[in-house]
């Protein structure tokens, strides 16, 4: 999944060592806001010294951010992280989703048991006769419905 927004706050560095295998650790989380008519507030974790280099931001640059979304439980709560895995100067656009040259796209897989989605309708032929052609084409005295 990816994000775009503007870099708004960048936390300290947070460093340590695994109690559970002695390795050390590290984590950069990073506050943007999304260039949206309604913009939100994420805070974005990279994980790993490596990628922490890999993938430097400063505060008021526009990023892409390609992230997973991970949630676990402790203690009968559960608590959600957005992990970055790459970082991106600028507003990347994605992969345009049909090839160039009017190539069809390729055909979805079907999922067995599965109910298509719904084919929109075609739109209805506009009705151009009015109610007093409607009564001159036949229409019964004894009634006072076109039909």
């Amino acid at each position: 999944m990816e994000i775009i927004g503007k870099v708004i706050q960048v936390l300290p560095l947070q460093e340590g060592t695994s109690a559970r295998t002695g390795q050390p650790w590290a984590i950069k989380t990073f506050i943007i806001e999304t260039l949206e008519n309604y913009p939100r507030k994420v805070a974005i974790e990279i994980f790993g010294s490596q990628r922490i280099q890999d993938n430097p931001c400063d505060v008021d640059q526009v990023v892409t951010v390609s992230y997973d979304l991970e949630s676990r439980e402790f203690n009968g709560r559960w608590y959600t992280s957005v992990r970055a895995w790459r970082v991106q100067q600028g507003a990347v656009q994605a992969a345009p989703l049909a090839p160039q040259g009017g190539a069809a796209p390729a055909p979805q897989p079907q999922i067995p048991g599965a109910v298509p989605a719904a084919q929109p309708a075609a739109p209805a032929a506009a009705v151009t006769q009015t109610f007093d052609e409607a009564a001159s084409a036949g229409m019964d005295d004894n009634t006072d419905l076109p039909f």
